[in-house]
């Protein structure tokens, strides 16, 4: 009764998403039409699609800076991300609980509190409207590191111990041991930040001014009022907006709840 029941909510959860996916299909005289029809009575799909992709809109633009911004992001944060966890993990220095105690409260101080901060350190460097000044202010994750740092928290020491014996030093240890050991967890973590800097439209509204380095959320408020009231094309490219996720997402969807749970383990 229970799973029928979770069923049935997990299918109203997708309503919104299949209708947006009708609509890009339908004439806009058709989208609105009560009750709603799920099958487009007229396909107008490639019109739709063709002219989101077409060079008024910028929408090609938007659409690869995400991908820059986003792609970079991942890459760089996940190696900070594991070194600091190892660091924290496995590693024996002066201080580490209240040090890791204190990094940790730093996830109580919510994001609006540092925009001006952080808005004030970019200005400082020159590198206020550049993707780099929008890479830098991402590149950090306390939760990517919490994360990490309990699934690492799970090898056991006698194999790092071992690997001392045989004469690794750290860096070998943390390349050809704790990362591979550590890969459910490492995708988890690229997964979820890919998510979140593509979904991001604070640091970007905030940090970028030039329409030309827009992301694709910043360029999808843009389209709303460009195309104006013309909502088949609203969600034509907002289809086209959440597919990457969804291919993601669904690649990745195993290596999440692996990654989530066994971190979980011990810590």
């Amino acid at each position: 009764m229970n799973t029928l029941l979770l069923g049935l909510f997990t299918i109203t959860m997708l309503f919104p998403l299949l209708w947006m996916l009708s609509a890009s299909f339908k004439y806009e005289v058709d989208v609105f039409n009560f009750p709603i029809e799920w099958i487009p009575p007229r396909w107008n799909a490639w019109n739709n699609y063709k002219e989101v992709w077409s060079s008024n809109y910028d929408f090609p633009l938007y659409y690869l800076n995400s991908i820059k911004v986003s792609v970079i992001v991942t890459v760089t944060q996940l190696l900070i991300a594991t070194m600091g966890a190892f660091a924290f993990a496995k590693l024996n220095f002066k201080f580490k609980q209240g040090l890791f105690a204190l990094f940790l409260a730093t996830m109580m101080i919510p994001d609006q509190v540092t925009i001006v901060p952080k808005f004030m350190l970019l200005t400082w460097l020159g590198l206020i409207d550049t993707h780099g000044g929008l890479v830098l202010i991402l590149l950090f994750s306390v939760y990517g590191v919490f994360l990490l740092r309990q699934y690492m928290m799970s090898i056991p020491d006698s194999l790092i111990e071992a690997a001392k014996i045989d004469g690794a030093g750290y860096t070998r240890i943390f390349i050809q041991i704790v990362i591979p050991i550590s890969k459910p967890a490492i995708a988890t973590l690229a997964i979820l930040r890919f998510i979140w800097t593509w979904d991001d439209y604070q640091n970007p509204l905030i940090f970028l001014n030039s329409k030309e380095l827009f992301t694709l959320q910043l360029g999808m408020s843009q389209f709303a009022s460009q195309s104006g009231t013309y909502y088949s094309l609203l969600m034509a490219a907002a289809v086209c907006a959440v597919v990457p996720l969804l291919l993601v997402f669904i690649a990745g969807q195993k290596f999440i709840v692996e990654g989530i749970t066994s971190g979980a383990v011990k810590g």
